[in-house]
């Protein structure tokens, strides 16, 4: 997870490249939009930090961004299953769910599948375009939000939206999506947010 910078919206703040479990105050980087660290002090950057820094320059209302390897996405990015929201939660999705093409960003088959390049990040950030979600072919998901807390809320329930659809796929006979009226109507409605990122927090902060 980065976060835009909240005194410079060109520049945005990432930890060094370490298990997210072990990360503490000490490992935050900031970086410029070309994500070139400010001041490493030795600190090693995370090879995928483009992705952050190309979507903050293509989105100005991206406060956040998530990459995660959320497993129950990936079969939704190398099939021709679009994910879809089943569940009032992952409402979000009714935009749609765009599927990166790592190959078709020019590197070629059989490379890293890492967005290790502003050019890669480019390309994935276009794809994502006005989205919340993009999901990234065998590797896992992008999400951009306007802050930390709904940049969360939109990667846990992304994961549990995939969970459930591939279970009701499962089950055969049409599915029932929530409809783009629904999906509309719940962008406009207020969200308890506070309730549930009070827990994961406190979940996180326990470990």
């Amino acid at each position: 997870m980065s976060i835009r910078h909240p005194g410079n919206p060109n520049r945005y703040l990432l930890s060094r490249s370490l298990a997210p479990i072990l990360v503490t105050a000490q490992d935050i980087l900031e970086y410029d939009l070309d994500s070139t660290p400010v001041d490493p002090r030795g600190r090693t950057s995370v090879l995928e930090r483009f992705i952050h820094g190309e979507v903050y320059k293509a989105r100005p209302d991206v406060g956040a961004v998530i990459h995660s390897h959320s497993p129950t996405v990936v079969p939704f990015s190398v099939t021709q299953v679009p994910l879809r929201p089943v569940i009032h939660a992952a409402s979000f999705l009714w935009v749609g769910v765009p599927v990166w093409e790592i190959r078709d960003a020019g590197d070629p088959a059989g490379a890293t599948m890492l967005v290790r390049n502003g050019v890669l990040g480019k390309s994935l950030a276009a794809k994502l375009a006005d989205k919340p979600v993009a999901l990234m072919r065998g590797h896992g998901n992008v999400v951009a939000a306007p802050s930390v807390q709904t940049a969360v809320r939109y990667a846990i329930y992304t994961e549990v939206n995939a969970r459930m659809q591939a279970v009701a796929i499962g089950l055969g006979g049409p599915i029932n999506y929530i409809s783009p009226e629904e999906g509309a109507a719940m962008g406009r409605t207020p969200a308890d947010a506070g309730r549930a990122w009070d827990l994961w927090k406190k979940k996180a902060l326990a470990k």
